[in-house]
């Protein structure tokens, strides 16, 4: 695949975004279908290897690519912005200690377009908490055997391998391991559907694993090291990921609202709305609220992608004002469109409206993160009591 500078990589997601995701979003959220065409045709645009490192044979691209492609994406469809995000979340992570053997397993055709891969991380029993994984691993003869179970899935049943944390074998407190799972692994079995009220296109579906065999080859780094994977590369990326697809559903709102102001006119006659003070004001706080959330998730993107110290407590700081952020837009938005932004068909605010509410809900929540920025502040562990 040949590698593309950012420009040309954002450049082919905005094509992508306007030519493909866009006619398809109204029918993903309609009909919950996860976006395979979108999703296609960003890998045949050569997004698919997004930040699989340039030696393996990908874009070599890091946490503000990241930001930019999700907010592309999300300003049409944050379905496809987040089963894009999670695919490059499991390929980071997958990337981070790769072997020769899962170098050519999976980011050479990760790279190529040809392997879309995803996060088995969150469970039922462990809430938001998705760092205390209760799936075990049991060492067997050439590898391990894997038991438990994986909820909201993203991209369940569609991608082709699953990046899976899980206690190690000899667990002590605070040991867990990472393994990746290729979808035609034996026992693997898929639960339910996704009936989420907004993201509806995911595919966030529970994974069993019944004593699933694991060859050794397939354990990302050593046993024990899932704590550096999600502190490291899963929670920058995860938390990233998700920032540039809640802002994307930011700037579309706050776009829908001032289109319809600007072409808004009463059949009586009269002022147009874009003409009354109280309405530009709104309109210019709402832009000021997506700017600054904006510079907040680039910098801290910046800053992840620098190695800076800092960098952790301001991408979770990201993550938790783009919902605030999100949340509000959308909903002031919705209040200057008036009756066609509360309408299904009339306007994606209806859409954004339920997909923006996601953001505080998907792990790790707002609380959890601002809990973790105020801890790390403080020079305190960022998991303890």
């Amino acid at each position: 695949m040949k590698r593309l500078s950012l420009g040309e990589l954002l450049g082919a997601a905005d094509q992508v975004a306007r030519e493909v995701v866009a006619p398809e979003a109204s029918r993903v959220d309609g009909e919950g279908r996860w976006p395979e065409t979108g999703l296609r045709a960003l890998q045949a645009a050569g997004l698919g290897g997004l930040v699989v490192p340039s030696a393996f044979g990908g874009q070599g691209q890091g946490l503000v690519a990241l930001a930019r492609t999700c907010e592309v994406l999300g300003r049409v469809c944050a379905s496809t912005a987040i089963c894009f995000g999670m695919h490059c979340v499991g390929s980071a992570v997958i990337a981070a200690k790769a072997t020769p053997l899962q170098q050519r397993t999976f980011l050479e055709p990760i790279a190529e377009g040809e392997h879309l891969t995803t996060l088995a991380l969150s469970e039922s029993g462990t809430g938001a908490h998705f760092y205390l994984p209760q799936t075990r691993l049991t060492a067997v003869p050439g590898g391990y055997r894997l038991e438990g179970a994986k909820s909201f899935v993203t991209n369940g049943g569609h991608a082709d391998s699953y990046v899976v944390s899980t206690l190690a074998s000899a667990a002590r407190p605070g040991d867990f391991s990472c393994v990746i799972l290729p979808a035609q692994a034996g026992n693997l079995a898929w639960e339910g559907s996704w009936e989420g009220i907004g993201m509806r296109g995911n595919s966030a579906r529970t994974l069993r694993l019944q004593d699933v065999f694991v060859p050794a080859t397939h354990l990302l780094g050593q046993e024990g090291d899932e704590i550096w994977y999600v502190f490291n590369v899963v929670a920058p990326y995860f938390l990233i990921a998700m920032a540039g697809t809640y802002l994307g559903i930011a700037s579309s709102a706050l776009e829908e609202a001032t289109a319809h102001l600007k072409r808004r006119h009463y059949g009586h006659g009269g002022a147009p709305p874009s003409s009354q003070a109280v309405l530009q004001h709104r309109l210019g706080t709402l832009w000021a609220v997506v700017e600054r959330t904006r510079l907040l998730i680039h910098s801290a993107a910046a800053r992840g992608d620098q190695g800076e110290a800092t960098a952790l407590a301001a991408l979770c700081s990201a993550k938790a004002e783009v919902a605030d952020c999100a949340v509000h837009v959308v909903n002031e938005a919705m209040t200057l469109v008036g009756g066609r932004g509360y309408s299904e068909s009339g306007s994606p605010l209806f859409r954004h409206l339920r997909d923006a509410r996601a953001a505080h809900v998907m792990s790790p929540t707002t609380d959890i993160l601002r809990t973790w920025v105020g801890r790390a502040l403080l020079d305190l562990p960022l998991l303890g009591e």
